[in-house]
């Protein structure tokens, strides 16, 4: 019998991602979707999975769905994932991520089901990081500087809050930035993929706006991350926390450098006030030896690579 697994927010970037790898390992993949949620990162894969009409915010969609079709592994996916969007709607933020997760783990309980379940925390929990605290470990202090980092903060502590006091088998994954094809436009990589595709095809003036370009991020491209993330459920140790990072750190204007070099194109850099954070992390850099060290996980695809396929992603779509 091939092992069940369940994906919340499959139909996201991340969640796309991880099932496709999902069916290429022979699984059987479920996952949740709303009637609202766009579906064209699933739709050549479609066919192959088995979906539910379910929603986070509502707990008892999600209790049907787990007696239903009992999962070994649950990814809890599915979030308000940009940070940026957190300072416009930071309610709806907290509801989507620490509301929504005590419906899943409650109505994993209600199910009396027994899954491993990875939940998709943050690097952005560690928020404001002093120089000599670099690269980050997983006993860093949690400073969240985002209405974003603290909703990921309540939902990583309400993961570990919930092994302690039912057993539950929680595997918290503190992801650093990831990209690929299929990332949200909203997201710094792949908007500037998508303006220097615009540019090429004539669609925009040769002018890239940009935000901060000094901060620095250590990114992993999606395919490797969802690698680990099935790594977790199956070496990781319930009630522990893993950081997922690359362990290198790029400054966004020389990713920015990268994709310019893939193109033609000569462009003019123009500041965007509206793309500054009220407050930003200057710096994200993790240490990923516990995960490397439980899992034997490593990232194989090179960064210039994951900007290539975003750009062509960009290029066939704009």
């Amino acid at each position: 019998m091939s092992k069940k697994a369940l994906i919340t927010g499959i139909t996201g970037f991340a969640g796309s991602h991880l099932a496709e790898l999902l069916l290429k390992e022979g699984y059987e993949v479920y996952g949740t979707t709303r009637p609202r949620s766009k579906s064209d990162n699933i739709d050549e894969i479609k066919h192959q999975l088995k979906l539910h009409d379910a929603d986070i915010m509502d707990s008892h969609s999600l209790y049907s769905v787990f007696v239903d079709v009992k999962p070994d592994y649950i990814f809890h996916l599915a979030a308000q994932s940009f940070v940026q969007t957190s300072w416009a709607s930071p309610a709806t933020t907290m509801e989507m991520n620490v509301v929504g997760s005590v419906h899943l783990f409650e109505a994993i309980r209600r199910a009396e089901i027994d899954p491993v379940t990875q939940i998709a925390c943050s690097s952005e929990e560690y928020g404001l990081v002093h120089p000599d605290e670099i690269p980050i470990r997983e006993t860093n202090p949690l400073r969240p500087q985002s209405p974003y980092a603290v909703s990921k903060v309540a939902m990583d502590y309400l993961g570990y809050q919930y092994f302690q006091s039912y057993q539950m088998k929680i595997i918290r994954t503190r992801g650093f930035n990831h990209t690929g094809p299929r990332r949200g436009e909203v997201f710094v990589t792949s908007n500037f993929a998508r303006q220097i595709a615009e540019i090429e095809k004539g669609k925009k003036e040769p002018v890239i706006e940009v935000g901060n370009l000094d901060a620095k991020r250590d990114w992993t491209d999606v395919r490797d991350m969802v690698k680990a993330y099935l790594l977790a459920v199956k070496k990781g140790v319930p009630g522990e926390v893993y950081n997922i990072c690359s362990g290198k750190a790029i400054k966004v204007g020389d990713m920015l450098n990268m994709l310019l070099k893939m193109s033609k194109v000569k462009v003019k850099i123009k500041h965007d006030p509206a793309r500054i954070r009220p407050s930003d992390v200057e710096i994200l850099l993790g240490d990923n030896s516990k995960f490397i060290k439980a899992t034997g996980w490593q990232p194989e695809i090179p960064f210039a690579k994951t900007m290539k396929d975003l750009l062509n992603y960009w290029r066939e779509r704009v």
